[in-house]
């Protein structure tokens, strides 16, 4: 009788402590159905101007084609395979929260609370993809200008409390302009700050895409001609609503531009290694 009664009670216990590890995974699969946000925080590179940008204007007589690369960076993640990513994405299913704007340097983006109000909304497994050095280096701009080293510490902050909150920092060194160019080939134009984004990156163990350099090759094997007529905002007049006169402009994107930087960032995001 009592051997009868052992053998039910470790039955007991056995089932139990299936059916507990059961619910587990399925809360696990669960909690992974939901979407990882992608929070970008950074320049006018990278912002969205259609997303309320101008309250009260339309964008498609104000500013469009000026686009960020975070305004399509949504459009890569309609079929997001975790494996693909390395498990760097933990859910099939990605949300992307641009909250970049333009003239922010990392001082003026957290001196406003812009940081804050991503890192009040940060969740375990959440990533933040951090882009920021064309206002910092700035010098003529003492409202945005952020010397190297206090460009280092800001990152440095938004790495660390980013990782408080269990999420996923990745810092990019900020993307090219399009000057200088030599002998066909762009070449740097900001000076020290891509290597202090990686020297940061290094220091904290954090993800780096250098960004910089991806997109000084890239848009080398493109060409000068095509670039800054397909690219970057160079405009002839009566071409847009928006620019009457035409535009010069050899730092911002036009929608090609705009997803050929995106490309860049979603396709280094794979080769991220946990």
């Amino acid at each position: 009788m009592k051997k009868k009664y052992y053998i039910r009670q470790k039955f007991s216990f056995f089932y139990t402590a299936i059916l507990s590890l059961l619910f587990l995974v399925l809360g696990c699969e669960e909690q992974n159905k939901g979407p990882v946000t992608i929070y970008l925080i950074g320049d006018s590179t990278m912002a969205d101007y259609s997303d309320n940008y101008d309250p009260g204007k339309d964008y498609y007589k104000t500013r469009y084609p000026v686009t960020g690369w975070g305004q399509v960076f949504q459009e890569f993640f309609t079929d997001v395979k975790p494996e693909a990513f390395n498990m760097l994405i933990t859910s099939d299913s990605v949300l992307v929260d641009d909250r970049a704007r333009g003239g922010r340097s990392t001082r003026t983006f957290f001196q406003e609370g812009r940081w804050r109000k991503v890192y009040e909304n940060l969740n375990p497994g959440d990533i933040v993809i951090m882009q920021f050095g064309h206002n910092d280096a700035a010098v003529n701009k003492a409202e945005r200008y952020v010397d190297i080293e206090g460009y280092k510490e800001f990152l440095r902050l938004y790495v660390a409390q980013s990782k408080a909150k269990e999420a996923i920092p990745i810092i990019l060194t900020p993307v090219c302009r399009n000057y200088p160019w030599e002998d066909g080939q762009l070449s740097n134009i900001h000076g020290e700050y891509p290597q202090a984004a990686m020297d940061v990156a290094t220091e904290t163990d954090t993800y780096l895409i250098d960004l910089n350099q991806l997109s000084m090759d890239a848009f080398s094997k493109k060409g000068q001609d095509y670039v800054t007529n397909h690219y970057f905002m160079n405009l002839p007049p009566g071409k847009y609503e928006a620019y009457p006169d035409g535009q010069s402009d050899n730092t911002h994107f036009q929608p090609e531009g705009a997803k050929a930087v995106a490309g860049l960032v979603f396709e280094a995001m794979k080769q991220l290694e946990k």
